[in-house]
């Protein structure tokens, strides 16, 4: 049952584990940390994480287990759907000792998830990987446990694509400023719509490429296709144009109501802080 498991990573939790990496001890080579999130129709989402303190031994592992609870406990308070799914650890494989700390959280949890980061960027690329714990070995005899991959992903909110878009802006440059600011709301419709309308060129590129038999058609792509054609609704010009127009309209209405409130209360502090001297 455990290996029809797949793991989706929201980014946020990559970005913790690097955190908790940058700041560990000066003695640690490998920080580890407990996975929160839900699992659904053998869909584990990851949507938080926390770095539990540890340290390795050459035959024994120390980690602080009742501040890990006791953080988890916390984190509940918070957001009581996220749950202990498994655990994390930095680096790109699996140690002697993940059998050891894996045997506490599947006492947490049932078919624990264990996922490495490689924050060593081996291969000039930060590894993700995921793995569960099969058990081995032959009825009233000696009992083992292999760690088997399983597929993993990354998923993402709305709110957290718009963050990595902002993230993404500052990279590279060289000497120029990597800081960048938000941009607001309808530039951000026009950026997307200027990168909609890219896609759909190279869309009806390729398509004519494929018509022309210069370039080899895919199965996938054309069901892809299909199904984003199928998915537009069936809408006239003239109706769609005006349903589109009705649209920028509730948009507009909503950006000047926020702008106008948000002057409004602006000026109500002021005024209070004017009075108040």
């Amino acid at each position: 049952m455990a290996l029809n498991l797949s793991v989706k990573i929201h980014p946020v939790v990559l970005f913790q584990i690097v955190d908790a990496y940058e700041r560990r001890n000066a003695d640690s080579h490998r920080v580890i940390g407990t996975l929160l999130g839900t699992c659904d129709k053998g869909v584990v989402e990851v949507t938080n994480c926390f770095c539990v303190p540890h340290k390795e031994h050459a035959d024994q592992v120390e980690a602080e287990l009742n501040y890990a609870m006791d953080v988890y406990e916390l984190n509940r308070r918070v957001n009581a759907s996220e749950n202990i799914v498994g655990w994390w650890a930095t680096g790109n494989e699996v140690t002697n000792h993940s059998s050891v700390i894996h045997e506490y959280y599947a006492r947490e949890c049932r078919s624990p998830v264990h996922v490495t980061l490689d924050t060593s960027l081996a291969g000039a690329r930060m590894g993700l990987r995921a793995y569960v714990c099969v058990a081995l070995g032959v009825p009233r005899g000696k009992q083992g446990c292999m760690f088997t991959p399983i597929d993993v992903g990354l998923a993402c909110y709305e709110p957290e694509i718009v963050g990595l878009n902002l993230c993404q802006k500052t990279m590279g440059g060289g000497g120029r400023s990597r800081q960048v600011q938000p941009m607001l709301d309808l530039a951000q419709v026009a950026e997307a719509a200027s990168k909609l309308s890219g896609l759909l060129d190279q869309v009806v590129s390729h398509v004519e490429e494929v018509l022309a038999e210069r370039t080899e058609g895919q199965a996938a792509a054309g069901r892809a296709l299909l199904e984003l054609v199928n998915s537009v609704p069936s809408l006239a010009a003239d109706t769609f144009a005006d349903a589109f127009a009705s649209s920028v309209k509730d948009l507009l209405m909503v950006v000047t109501l926020a702008q106008l409130i948000k002057t409004q209360l602006q000026l109500n502090e002021k005024l209070t802080l004017l009075t108040s001297q």
